[in-house]
């Protein structure tokens, strides 16, 4: 009997099929925020679940903030295990549902081992298309060659979804220890628009701020706004009051005009050099100049530029300015984004190894 073209995916292709708790035996589960893991990147309280900014100072910046600080990218969650899986059930409290971007990246987990070499990716948690409408979901990462071995993992949250709470399950039995550790030096900071939060990668270990800190096995804190992050004096506040071993400003994208960035961009650097005199900052135009308006492009990267010469005219030696128009260079540089504006993974890549080359120079760490 003819279908006309219309059948379930994973009828005809079981690599698509959701993965089930079938033939797993059982499983422990463990409250990812209640003890046993080592959080980066977020932190938690019953009322609210997981969030990268206190929430009562995001209310002050602006809606956009307000509800966006609640969305977990750059959030980490390390431990070690023998498990040959690790399953989870995530209450995800409201989930952002994109038409240019995957829902595995959007409101999916990623995982992957840390070696001596490195962290190397070992799986994602894929969000059942069919649950997402629901209050929580299911889904299992299935390890390969783990030959019964305890490893170190990360567990990267979504970009773009909210994590009111978080189980993380193994195979009863099984060790469950603390994870690898970053280098001893406070976190780098990322402040900036839905380019910085993560927009629009395909899962979320590869939104650049996620590179960047297996790259220098370094902690990471990601405050990108998706179309909020506008400089504000509240934030910059809070920027300044954090603790950190470097500062990146990457919000050129979300000032509403290049006068806005203007009156913003220079007293960000001041706010965080009152309270940090010494760590490297550095300024970011945006990536997809060649998709933008060129005068307007020139006149934003003119005033990021201006912040580097006035610090440096200052004498401070520890500033750096990274030209967006740069960042997708070399063959394919159109082939970057979805639309032209957020990055796809090429684009994140680039964008990961040009900025973290930066970091890594102005930290002095070796790659």
């Amino acid at each position: 009997m003819k279908n006309n073209g219309i059948f379930k995916i994973e009828e005809v292709d079981a690599n698509f099929a959701s993965v089930s708790a079938d033939g797993l035996g059982e499983i422990e589960w463990y409250d990812a925020a209640g003890g046993g893991f080592d959080i980066y990147g977020v932190m938690h309280d019953e009322d609210n679940g997981f969030f990268r900014m206190t929430p009562e100072i995001a209310e002050t910046v602006s809606p956009g903030v307000a509800g966006l600080c609640y969305h977990t990218s750059g959030g980490r969650i390390r431990f070690s295990t023998d498990s040959p899986y690790i399953a989870v059930i995530c209450e995800n409290g409201g989930c952002g549902l994109m038409g240019h971007m995957p829902l595995l990246g959007s409101n999916g987990f990623d995982l992957y081992r840390d070696g001596y070499a490195g962290s190397t990716y070992a799986g994602s948690a894929v969000p059942p298309v069919s649950e997402m409408r629901e209050n929580s979901y299911f889904s299992v990462i299935k390890i390969k060659s783990v030959n019964g071995k305890t490893e170190n993992y990360t567990l990267h949250m979504p970009l773009y979804g909210r994590v009111k709470k978080l189980l993380i399950g193994i195979r009863k039995g099984s060790v469950l220890g603390n994870g690898a550790r970053y280098k001893d030096i406070p976190p780098v900071v990322f402040y900036g628009s839905s380019i910085t939060q993560g927009g629009c990668a395909s899962r979320p270990g590869l939104g650049y701020t996620n590179m960047i800190s297996r790259l220098l096995e370094t902690d990471t804190l990601n405050l990108g706004f998706s179309g909020s992050a506008r400089g504000e004096r509240a934030i910059r506040e809070y920027i300044a009051g954090l603790d950190m071993s470097a500062f990146v400003s990457d919000y050129d994208h979300n000032a509403h005009s290049a006068e806005e960035l203007e009156m913003t961009h220079y007293p960000l650097y001041e706010a965080v050099r009152r309270t940090h005199p010494d760590i490297p900052y550095i300024a970011v135009s945006r990536p997809d100049a060649r998709f933008c308006d060129p005068e307007d492009t020139e006149k934003r990267r003119s005033i990021i530029r201006d912040t580097v010469r006035r610090a440096r005219d200052g004498g401070d030696k520890n500033v750096y300015f990274i030209d967006g128009a740069e960042l997708f260079d070399g063959a394919g540089a159109d082939e970057c984004t979805v639309d032209g504006c957020h990055p796809n993974d090429i684009g994140f890549m680039r964008m990961a190894g040009k900025i973290g080359a930066v970091i890594a120079d102005a930290l002095g760490i070796h790659l």
